[in-house]
């Protein structure tokens, strides 16, 4: 685990699953781990900083199962939410040194993904799980408050749009990338996006109907949720599976993935030679990318 151009941290046993920027702190990130790739073992929350000696660890929280994924509270600096190989969520609290604060167990196997919502006056969390599910939550209510049925495989990603209250999207090992509405039960729109497992997905930051997906087959898709026979674009250069793709928050058409290949990959797709740079810094699986808020190019 580390970040472009700032070093890397080891953590002795644990394999990165997921890196999230923090929204407040510039240089702080959250990574969720797992021993033995997941497959057995314990799991740690590692919250991380970035200073002129390097990146230090600040915070660490073990957890009896791995955890996949991490989200950072919208409304308080110190609170993130880990998903976990047993099902359950988890509240952490930085500002303590013992947690977790909650744990809401309601999936029946894996919550491989957990995403807090941007969007100011709801504080809404989606979860999904190789349950087939996803779940809507609020951290201040002890159980789940929606549950969301139509996926035919494994739930890998969930993502909440950046521009559209109470609107989320899914990628699934059933080949598809779901859309659906908080608001509304029952699916909004069905994209058969890859003929492959999607592990990733995520929404332009400057186009509301704009999305990505990064799939088994090597591929990174671009979809215009108003007309989605065709994608808008392909990304052909990973060797292997992509694991995560992450649209910028400072350019419209610049993402960054990675992949089972062991590399990062940013991306243009607006240009006619989308690959920029390919970034081979990893040793094993890269399964976790996040891009920083505060500092561009910090990835």
């Amino acid at each position: 685990m580390g970040t472009a151009g700032g070093g890397a941290l080891r953590l002795p046993g644990l394999h990165g699953y997921a890196a999230e920027f923090s929204p407040y702190w510039p240089g702080r990130v959250a990574c969720a781990a797992a021993q033995y790739y997941g497959i057995a073992g314990c799991g740690t929350l590692a919250v991380l900083e970035q200073n002129k000696a390097g990146i230090v660890l600040l915070r660490s929280f073990d957890w009896n199962d791995g955890l996949f994924d991490v989200t950072w509270s919208e409304n308080n600096e110190h609170v993130l939410i880990t998903s976990s190989g047993d099902g359950s969520l988890q509240i952490w609290d930085t500002a303590k040194t013992k947690g977790p604060l909650q744990v809401y167990k309601e999936h029946t196997q894996e919550a491989y993904s957990v995403d807090w919502s941007q969007t100011r006056g709801e504080q809404l969390v989606v979860s999904g799980s190789w349950d087939q599910t996803a779940k809507l939550w609020d951290p201040a209510v002890g159980k789940s408050l929606y549950t969301f049925k139509g996926h035919e495989g494994v739930i890998y990603s969930t993502i909440w749009s950046p521009h559209i209250p109470g609107c989320f999207a899914s990628a699934s090992g059933d080949q598809t990338l779901r859309v659906w509405d908080v608001k509304a039960p029952g699916v909004k729109l069905v994209i058969p996006a890859h003929q492959a497992e999607i592990l990733s997905c995520d929404w332009c930051k400057y186009d509301e109907n704009l999305l990505v997906t990064g799939a088994v087959d090597c591929s990174l898709k671009g979809w215009d949720l108003r007309n989605i026979r065709q994608p808008v674009f392909i990304l052909l250069g990973h060797t292997y599976a992509i694991r995560r793709v992450k649209f910028s928050p400072f350019h419209a058409t610049l993402l960054a993935s990675c992949s089972y290949d062991f590399t990062v990959r940013f991306w243009d797709f607006s240009k006619p030679n989308p690959l920029l740079e390919t970034v081979e810094h990893h040793t094993e699986f890269t399964c976790g990318l996040d891009l920083s808020l505060h500092n561009r190019g910090q990835v």
